[in-house]
């Protein structure tokens, strides 16, 4: 019996694919647990639906991170830390202050946990830090690091 998947289920298969079980199987277990629905011809429709919805939704975000992308490549933000005597810096930036920081000047909000820093910023200047956007985009933002 062929069943589609309502959900994942260890060692046959993941949300929405169409695996073939015993009659057995489907009737005592996959289909009173709720966990997959026969495969017939509205089973089908309305799976291929759902993989359509879905696919445009993906293209939609994938879309919209390229876009912030864009916008964040024009973006500079400027963090101020404390100095002592010297030039040298007490402690250093972190990605909470960035996204604070980037939200107060551009307008726009991002998640510290997406901010990629390979090692804390320690230093004045001007450096470029990733943000992660997406699984496939990965924008660069300017942080400009001055003295309080």
């Amino acid at each position: 019996m062929k069943i589609i998947l309502l959900e994942d289920v260890k060692k046959l298969g993941k949300k929405g694919e169409v695996v073939e079980v015993s009659d057995g199987y489907a009737r005592n277990f996959v289909l009173p647990k709720k966990l997959g629905v026969e495969a017939n011809g509205k089973n089908m429709n309305d799976l291929k639906l759902q993989n359509a919805n879905k696919e445009k939704k993906e293209q939609e975000n994938l879309d919209a991170a390229k876009a912030m992308a864009e916008l964040m490549e024009k973006d500079q933000v400027t963090v101020s830390i404390k100095a002592g005597e010297g030039g040298r810096t007490f402690g250093s930036v972190s990605s909470k202050e960035i996204a604070r920081s980037y939200k107060e000047q551009c307008g726009r909000e991002i998640d510290k946990k997406k901010i990629i820093l390979p090692e804390p910023i320690k230093s004045f200047g001007v450096f470029e830090v990733g943000v992660k956007l997406h699984p496939k985009v990965t924008g660069r933002l300017k942080v400009k690091v001055t003295e309080l």
